[in-house]
Order: structure tokens, then C-alpha cells, then sequence
């Protein structure tokens, strides 16, 4: 069985981090250097390249100041479910 496709989903996420980066006004450079990763590297993640590293991608959102953000929209105590079912969070593994 092959895995949900999600290649249109980073493919925005990709295009959102572009849009951060215009939207303050900052080169690929710039950004690349804050993150500390290479023009090329920023360059897969803002097109969607899904072989770009997890850590690569939080530098990218850290050097445009989204990553608290991103870290902060998966928690599952911000939403209704996730605090109704906030005792599961203890448990060892999930079932």
C-alpha cells in the first residue's frame, strides 16, 4: 500500500514559505543565510521538494519567524478534541 500523496500540499506549504519571505522583504540569500542552509536548499523547500531534510525545513521557518507558529498550529491542547482527549497524552503508545 502506498502512502497519501501529499506532493500538492508541500508544494503550497513551499509556495507560503516563498510568501513569507517576499512579504518581509527578504532575498533567498538572506534567508538561506539566517537559516544556514545553502540558496538551493531554500530553493527546494519554497518549490516543494519533498527530499529536503525536516530540520532544513524548521531553519527555513525559524529565519522568517514562523516556526513558533507552525510548532504552536500542531499541538493538540489548542484544539476542542485535543483537549477533550488530553488523557491520552500520557499514555506510552498509541493504540
Amino acid at each position: 500500500m502506498h502512502g497519501y500523496r501529499i506532493s500538492a500540499e508541500i508544494t503550497e506549504f513551499g509556495e507560503h514559505v516563498r510568501g513569507w519571505r517576499m512579504v518581509l522583504g527578504l532575498t533567498a540569500q538572506q534567508v538561506a543565510e539566517r537559516a544556514g542552509i545553502t540558496r538551493d536548499t531554500l530553493r527546494k523547500i519554497e518549490t516543494g521538494n519533498s527530499g529536503v531534510s525536516f530540520h532544513n525545513v524548521a531553519q527555513a521557518l525559524r529565519a522568517i519567524g514562523q516556526l513558533d507558529q507552525v510548532v504552536a498550529s500542531i499541538d493538540p491542547l489548542n484544539t476542542d478534541i485535543g483537549r477533550l482527549r488530553a488523557d491520552k497524552l500520557t499514555k506510552k503508545r498509541a493504540r
